[in-house]
């Protein structure tokens, strides 16, 4: 079964889940920050079908996520590393929500101090954190009537 695609939607995060929405994308995005930059690697490191990861991979290029390198890998571009914070955002979800019994399967430090990283939250100007209820929605300049009436309304 086809799944619905949201191309036609005026929502940013719609339209980031049309190049990254599938599990096996995120992961394979995971490993391309952790270095992973081989085929075989890949294949190996998640125990994805080789099929399945040509057809990724090929995706990620086509929306300008990673790059082939001229010896032959993956690498990611400025695009794709830029999706790290996402990443690290729902690795730190499911450290709480999925592994909360046992504590986090990895945990990220900054390899200059050796500290662990800062928590991934939304913050004010002031460098507050906001909870959701404290954030307003309102329409941008790539806003539709549509999108604009819902965010303004």
């Amino acid at each position: 079964m086809k799944r619905t695609s949201f191309d036609d939607m005026n929502c940013s995060l719609a339209r980031t889940l049309e190049v990254v929405g599938e599990w096996w994308t995120l992961l394979i995005i995971r490993e391309g920050l952790w270095g992973t930059t081989r085929f075989d690697d890949f294949q190996r490191r998640l125990g994805i079908a080789r099929n399945i990861l040509t057809t990724r991979l090929k995706a990620l290029e086509t929306h300008g996520v990673m790059q082939r390198l001229p010896e032959g890998g993956y690498t990611l571009t400025d695009k794709g590393r830029a999706l790290f914070p996402a990443l690290a955002a729902l690795m730190q979800w499911g450290d709480d929500w999925i592994h909360a019994d046992v504590g986090p399967p990895i945990t990220l430090h900054d390899k200059t101090t050796g500290q662990p990283i800062q928590r991934i939250a939304i913050r004010n100007a002031a460098g507050l954190e906001l909870p959701p209820d404290q954030i307003a929605i309102r329409a941008g300049p790539g806003a539709t009537a549509k999108t604009r009436a819902r965010a303004d309304g």
